[in-house]
């Protein structure tokens, strides 16, 4: 099947490699906030318009309930405080590997940005209920979305083999991509983190989130189950099923077994 020569490991290379490294203003904007200088960091925000844009649009969805619309970026920083500013600079950084056009998935900026925010928010929740404060651990989820990007990159051109081969086997994405090439969408998420200088915590947590590579740390393999379970959650709902993103991993029922029922009432799944 034409699958087959079409993701190598050549062609994974080259993705990576076409990576925009963080630009200057995020840098700075970062190294910032990892010492709490909300005021200092939201000056350095200001001056890139792009980034300005995405926080405003992001930060005024509904799912952060803000009754007036917030504009400032002093202000927005100061509201999320020093963890979910970070994020949400993180965030806006996998925005910048967004396609100009979707294909395999039925998304687009907007949609992807409601995703971003469902799965930053509901993480937070999860953090809060974990009683988990650490600006690094909040970042991690900001990765989950790029693998959404990098299934989109190395599929698009060969959406009918794909999509046959997925309909034959019922095989998920990182699942076809595994088989194929000896690498997930995971491990290609760790690299990307690695390219942009994330913490080796987030990485250790976007491994154990693919439910198949759980960790030996008890604390990070506990996270990556929390991760796995509400990756698995936001893409079932029915926005993002009309986007065809819930076949997009293969759902680990044993792995996070243990966290199911705590996970469900946090949600308020019935």
């Amino acid at each position: 099947m034409n699958v087959v020569v079409m993701i190598t490991k050549n062609k994974i290379a080259s993705f990576i490699e076409k990576i925009p490294p963080t630009p200057k203003i995020l840098q700075e904007t970062l190294a910032l906030l990892s010492i709490g200088e909300l005021t200092k960091a939201a000056k350095t925000a200001e001056n890139d318009l792009a980034l300005k844009a995405y926080l405003k649009n992001i930060v005024n969805k509904p799912i952060y309930g803000f009754k007036n619309e917030v504009s400032n970026i002093s202000q927005i920083f100061g509201i999320l405080g020093v963890s979910q500013s970070q994020q949400t600079v993180y965030n806006y950084m996998v925005t910048l590997l967004n396609p100009n056009e979707w294909l395999l998935f039925k998304l687009n900026s907007k949609l992807f940005y409601e995703l971003q925010a469902q799965l930053s928010k509901k993480w937070d929740t999860v953090l809060s209920h974990l009683e988990i404060d650490n600006k690094d651990i909040h970042g991690a989820i900001t990765l989950l979305p790029s693998s959404i990007i990098v299934s989109e990159a190395l599929f698009k051109e060969k959406i009918d083999e794909v999509t046959l081969l997925r309909s034959t086997k019922a095989l998920d994405y990182n699942t076809i991509l595994t088989r194929l090439c000896g690498i997930g969408l995971f491990d290609i998420c760790e690299q990307i983190a690695n390219k942009w200088g994330m913490s080796t915590i987030v990485s250790q947590i976007i491994q154990a989130s693919s439910g198949i590579k759980p960790s030996d740390d008890e604390n990070i393999n506990k996270l990556g189950k929390w991760m796995h379970l509400l990756l698995f959650y936001e893409l079932s709902q029915p926005l993002f099923i009309k986007a065809g993103l819930n076949d997009f991993i293969d759902f680990q029922v044993d792995y996070v077994g243990d966290i199911y029922d705590e996970f469900s009432s946090l949600m308020g799944i019935e």
